[in-house]
């Protein structure tokens, strides 16, 4: 083949020939793009071998780092034996294995795994189970073919996922495309809708939640959540108590509960998962994102016997979910979310990850006398550092001044990978971050909120 292309040729190609995502490819063009070719650890590295710590986990995905030895040989491992075949049909020792190490981790009660490939595609399948659950076995509770969620909700990028979200900015366009859905205002304490404090306001945001629930409740087949944070709405948290009220109230008025995990699930919030800090059980999980480690595209919906129960009957009843992908339970997917889980058990993962965890609080403790600094917010492993205009009066900068791109842009320059969300900076390090590297990140991100200058 040659000599390999040198970075300035695969810049040039990159220009010519690529679409990136979420990027507006005209300012895109006018720049060097960083070109990542391998990696180590927490570090990313460039094709002219400049490293960069990873401080978004490559856009919240990767566990425990790059190049992790027991990934790489499972990974290999497999490839000797075969990469794909289909799902329809037919079964695979991986798919089998990890859907039973699966429900041995959820949340007790989700005893069956539907596979797919990524995180949008996990939710469509949790709100077209839904949908067909209560038509099949329970047409007697109502219509119940739509869905409640809540504003500035993000869960995904297909047209199912998108009814469900609420981010104008990604999806003001496609409304037409969309099916009707309800929302509700979030819980949102720096920016409460309600303008009250929490804990004395009693998280008064569940009540009209609670009165949709109960006016609406034949008309709805599921509430769908990010269980603890809103993530790509900046690092939303909820109060604690929020979500169990959510499963309680969804209980009471027979509508079901739909955990989306993609983000907050595999440790990030501290627990496996996030629905285990108010020991809560949802109707249906979608889980992807850091399932293979961060290797593999792959994605699963969990979701209880009773729902599993209303797809059974005759061949001539049409009862099957007529839902499937190409790639569904493909092999060297679920070979590497086994090893994932056999790291997270003999590295003993979330056990190391708490006194992390402490540090992180402790390192953005400062963060708060910065001048552009208006809210931090972190739950387990996932931080978000809202920048403002006014720290007093809270107003926030236009997105036109792109107050936390250029953030990131000095953090670049100082060897920190960052992506924010709007005025949001986010970080969401690899769980296998060390002390040494986390107190680097945090360091290079403070200089780089000291040295933005806004006239």
């Amino acid at each position: 083949m040659g000599r390999p292309p040198s970075t300035r040729q695969l810049i040039n190609w990159d220009h010519r020939h690529l679409w990136h995502p979420f990027t507006q490819m005209q300012e895109w063009v006018q720049e060097d793009p960083l070109i990542i070719e391998r990696g180590k650890g927490a570090y990313l590295i460039d094709t002219e071998g400049k490293k960069y710590l990873d401080g978004t986990s490559s856009i919240w995905v990767n566990l425990h780092g790059h190049r992790h030895p027991v990934l790489d040989r499972a990974l290999k491992q497999q490839i000797d034996k075969i990469a794909h075949s289909t799902f329809l049909g037919l079964s695979n020792p991986p798919a089998i294995v990890l859907a039973r190490e699966l429900i041995r981790i959820a949340p007790k009660g989700l005893t069956r795994v539907f596979y797919s490939d990524n995180g949008s595609t996990a939710v469509e399948i949790a709100l077209k189970m839904a949908v067909q659950y209560w038509q099949q076995l329970h047409p007697e509770a109502g219509p119940k073919n739509t869905f409640l969620h809540l504003k500035l909700a993000y869960h995904g990028d297909t047209i199912g996922a998108v009814s469900v979200g609420n981010i104008e900015l990604f999806h003001s366009r496609f409304k037409p495309l969309l099916f009707p859905t309800l929302e509700a205002e979030p819980p949102h304490c720096y920016r409460c809708p309600l303008h009250l404090t929490y804990p004395t306001c009693k998280v008064a945001c569940i009540d009209p939640i609670e009165q949709i629930l109960k006016a609406r409740h034949r008309d709805l087949a599921g509430f769908i959540i990010e269980p603890l944070m809103q993530a790509a709405a900046g690092m939303v948290p909820q109060p604690a108590g929020y979500l169990t009220r959510i499963r309680e109230l969804c209980s009471k008025h027979n509508i079901l509960l739909i955990a989306d995990e993609v983000a907050t699930g595999f440790g990030r919030t501290g627990t496996m998962f996030a629905c285990e800090h108010e020991q809560i059980t949802p109707d249906l999980m979608a889980i992807s994102k850091g399932l293979t480690g961060g290797y593999m595209p792959l994605a699963a919906t969990l979701t209880t016997e009773e729902i599993y129960r209303g797809f059974l009957g005759k061949y001539d009843e049409f009862k099957t979910f007529f839902h499937g992908h190409s790639f569904t339970g493909n092999p060297l997917g679920c070979a590497l979310a086994l090893a994932n889980l056999d790291v997270f058990r003999n590295e003993k993962t979330l056990v190391r990850l708490q006194p992390k965890i402490k540090l992180l609080a402790r390192l953005l403790q400062p963060f708060q006398a910065l001048l552009h600094v208006g809210d931090i917010r972190q739950i387990g492993f996932m931080a978000g550092i809202e920048l403002v205009r006014d720290r007093m009066t809270k107003e926030p900068y236009p997105f036109q001044v792109k107050a936390g791109h250029r953030v990131a842009s000095i953090a670049r320059s100082k060897g920190l990978i960052l992506r924010p969300i709007g005025n949001v900076l986010v970080l969401m390090p690899p769980l296998s971050t060390t002390v040494d590297e986390l107190k680097n990140m945090m360091k290079i991100l403070k200089e780089s909120i000291e040295t933005l200058q806004i006239d």
